[in-house]
């Protein structure tokens, strides 16, 4: 005889929802399919922010601008070099994979700044050697007229570097890549007079000065990633109570300038790379070249791929590795020997 209390529980319906049946909810299954889409765009951002942050290659300065010169159908004449140089240098900013990230407003260029930083420290070496370019190599003295070209190719080069638009960043920078390459052009044109490359040991000097600042300023900023107390030598003693101060880089920022510093020493190695061929003349009679050489070695070993996932920074000679330190090493060495580099093309 069978129980009436357990027929009728087994006779009333079940106010519990099996397990099956909740993953059928139109809710769960949104939810289910709205993670999974995110899940594959977190790693796909990642994996190409990962290709992003890729540094470029070293480019063949002579070769790249051999072929240029063949392809234009024209002499590679002095001056030629510098000016594809810079070309090919401010292109890469523009170019390379992910393109130009320091004014991206979106993932996965919003998350990265360590490319940035080194868009930057190669676009300072830009601006550098574009307002030589335009105050003293295409000039043949302080009276001279500037050329038209590179007079609106140096304030593009200026322009702010994380405009998103009206104008855009990359904007102002190809338009100052094409007035490079009309006064690229009329210099090697015979039949033209304006455009002129006067590759002398004066005006090379004045270049090398701006160079010696950057680089000391950089070394600076390196070494105090560990924190150093240091006199302050930048007013002199002219101020009161200015005699000592603890000079430390803020831990956030500590990857930046080291980026920005691999920027600068990669851009730089190019322009004394393009320097090398267009003074060759200036730098045999002085006895220089293997100073430049010697240079070029220094940026380039600050090259060196970083195989730690993150910018180090132990404390001197704890354990642990401190990259700027190291970085600092390499940029002292090369402002060292750029100041030994202007004592030698000042000599008579």
């Amino acid at each position: 005889m069978l129980n009436w209390k357990n027929k009728t529980a087994a006779a009333q319906p079940s106010t519990a929802t099996p397990a099956a049946a909740r993953r059928l909810l139109p809710g769960n299954g949104l939810a289910k399919v709205a993670s999974g889409v995110l899940s594959a765009y977190l790693v796909g951002a990642l994996v190409v922010g990962w290709y992003w942050s890729l540094e470029p290659e070293r480019l063949a300065v002579l070769e790249v601008a051999q072929q240029s010169a063949e392809q234009a159908g024209v002499q590679r004449v002095t001056g030629y070099t510098t000016a594809e140089t810079l070309q090919q240098v401010a292109r890469t900013l523009l170019d390379k994979p992910g393109g130009y990230l320091s004014n991206d407003l979106a993932p996965p260029g919003l998350w990265l700044d360590n490319m940035p930083n080194w868009e930057y420290g190669v676009l300072v070496q830009v601006r550098d050697l574009a307002r030589a370019l335009r105050k003293d190599f295409a000039r043949s003295q302080s009276q001279s007229t500037e050329d038209a070209d590179l007079a609106r190719a140096e304030p593009r080069f200026n322009f702010d570097n994380d405009s998103w638009a009206l104008p855009a960043s990359e904007d102002e920078y190809r338009a100052a890549i094409r007035s490079l390459e009309r006064f690229q052009m009329r210099l090697a044109d015979p039949a033209q007079s304006q455009a002129q490359f006067h590759a002398r040991a004066d005006n090379l000097r004045n270049w090398l000065t701006d160079v010696e600042t950057r680089l000391g300023s950089l070394s600076q900023r390196l070494s105090a990633s560990v924190g150093q107390l240091r006199l302050n030598t930048d007013n002199a003693g002219a101020l009161p109570g200015s005699g000592e101060e603890v000079v430390k880089t803020p831990w956030l920022q500590i990857d930046d300038v080291f980026y920005e510093a691999r920027g600068q020493a990669w851009a730089l190695a190019h322009f004394l790379r393009a320097i090398e061929v267009d003074f060759a003349d200036v730098l045999a009679k002085k006895n220089a070249t293997v100073s430049v050489r010697q240079i070029i070695r220094e940026l380039e070993a600050a090259q060196e791929p970083l195989w730690s996932p993150m910018v180090l920074n132990g404390d001197g000679f704890g354990i642990l590795a401190n990259h700027s330190l190291v970085m600092a090493n390499y940029i002292s060495r090369a402002n060292a020997a750029i100041i030994d580099l202007r004592q030698l093309l000042e000599q008579g």
